[in-house]
């Protein structure tokens, strides 16, 4: 081997050792971190959750934080543990079963004679600003079905923002605040809503 090939991978060695570790993240808390489970009773409905929507632009392995330039960034060492829309669905539903007291059955056998309560969110701003706020602008729309009357649905909408500091880890903490947030609206309107049909967005 000639003196030039060593210095080529000694050269590669070096820049192996000495690239920034990737760190990845998820939306979904801790045991520790969630919102206790509600007291109140399991409501009269069974729950499912839908797919999420994500903003394409944000919808990406990388962490994308935005400037107030407008201009965005991929943080590439900086990533999700899964896709952006996976993350944010399974944060959803985890905070909405720990605020109804019931489990989520996408996919799972109903009971019969139990009316179903369907989530579908629409996430129209996922905003990550270092230093100042998470933010998640959502559509949602709750609908009921099954239980010998009519299908019906209710639609809202919910801006949340939370303020982050400036490392990746206080963003994701943030967001994950936002989420626990929405659940509550979500998880109280559809309470009300499902027991009395005048019953409208909060």
């Amino acid at each position: 081997m000639t003196i030039r090939s060593l210095a080529i991978f000694a050269t590669l060695g070096l820049a192996a050792c000495t690239s920034a570790p990737t760190h990845y993240y998820t939306l979904v808390p801790t045991a520790t971190d969630s919102t206790a489970r509600t007291n109140a009773a399991a409501p009269a409905f069974q729950f499912e959750m839908q797919p999420v929507r994500i903003p394409v632009q944000v919808d990406q392995p990388q962490v994308v934080v935005r400037h107030g330039n407008g201009a965005l960034a991929l943080l590439e060492t900086e990533r999700w543990s899964a896709p952006l829309a996976d993350e944010f669905h399974d944060a959803l539903a985890n905070q909405m079963e720990l605020k109804l007291g019931t489990r989520d059955l996408a996919g799972l056998p109903k009971t019969s004679g139990l009316p179903i309560l369907s989530l579908q969110t629409d996430v129209r701003r996922f905003d990550s600003l270092q230093g100042q706020y998470a933010l998640i602008d959502v559509v949602w729309s709750i609908s009921l079905r099954g239980d010998g009357a009519k299908r019906r649905s209710l639609t809202c909408s919910s801006v949340i923002r939370q303020p982050a500091g400036t490392q990746v880890q206080e963003l994701v903490v943030a967001h994950q605040q936002a989420i626990g947030q929405l659940a509550s609206i979500i998880a109280g309107t559809a309470r009300s809503w499902s027991k009395q049909q005048g019953t409208g967005c909060p």
